[in-house]
């Protein structure tokens, strides 16, 4: 976190619509395999700044550790490069904003982990995500604690978790934009206003959920999808680069409610 509070510091930064088709209970907390961690994140676009051999630029952190940002915007990389143009024309001049997967910023960050004097990654949150997590926090009386925010949106009697149909099979999306989450649960409203008044939205950071991929005892994890934002589906809509690309969850209209596994 300080890294990252260092690195929006450095950087001047402070720090589709879905129909809702059922409820998941909560998660009562065996770790994901790393394929399929990765087959979660891959999907997600993230921006670096580097060089034109691809070696990422690197800012100095805690005891001199070396630290890249990875912004989840890509305005807010290019922003920074434009920045970085009046403040260091000459370093600006060799660099650029190169797109990477989530899921590749994942794997090098857990093979360095190993490493001496290894590279850090330090996220870098898109400035409107973190000011709705700020108010999300303070309604719920629990304050933003920083990280890259993520909205997911629970209902019902238990206050489950809102899901979506994806290839036939209910998942839980958790948004990095708010705004694709409340067009969800307006339609969800729509369709069960029996239940409507429980929906609420939560904020958990990216960082806490990754790590509870890894490490929690839960099938009900295997249910997760990260849902880029807007910005970022448009992007590899555009990429001529792009491989794949992102799949829209289909949607369905009825009720899907699930326990979680004791």
């Amino acid at each position: 976190m300080k890294l990252l509070v260092r690195w929006s510091a450095t950087l001047g930064i402070a720090g589709t619509a879905f129909i809702g088709s059922g409820i998941v209970t909560n998660f009562t907390a065996l770790a994901l395999p790393e394929d399929q961690v990765l087959k979660k994140l891959d999907p997600v676009p993230v921006f670096t700044i580097a060089d034109e051999q691809g070696a990422p630029l690197v800012a100095s952190g805690e005891d001199q550790a070396k630290v890249a940002g990875v912004f989840i915007s890509q305005d807010d990389a290019n922003q920074f490069v434009n920045q970085l143009k009046t403040q260091n024309p000459e370093l600006a001049s060799k660099v650029k904003v190169v797109p990477v997967s989530l899921g590749e910023v994942y794997k090098l960050s857990e093979s360095a982990e190993s490493q001496e004097n290894a590279l850090n990654f330090a996220y870098v949150p898109e400035q409107e995500a973190v000011n709705s997590a700020k108010t999300i926090g303070e309604a719920n009386n629990q304050p933003y604690q920083g990280g890259v925010p993520l909205f997911v949106a629970k209902g019902g009697e238990g206050k489950g978790y809102l899901t979506i149909e994806k290839d036939a099979q209910q998942v839980i999306p958790f948004f990095f934009d708010k705004q694709q989450l409340e067009d969800m649960v307006a339609k969800f409203k729509e369709q069960k206003p029996d239940v409507a008044a429980s929906v609420d939205i939560e904020v958990v950071p990216l960082e806490g959920v990754i790590e509870t991929l890894e490490t929690s005892e839960d099938k009900m994890l295997e249910k997760i999808v990260l849902v880029p934002s807007t910005e970022s589906i448009q992007f590899l809509q555009n990429s001529s680069t792009q491989n794949g690309g992102i799949t829209a969850p289909e949607a369905t209209p009825e009720v899907a409610p699930e326990k979680t596994p004791e």
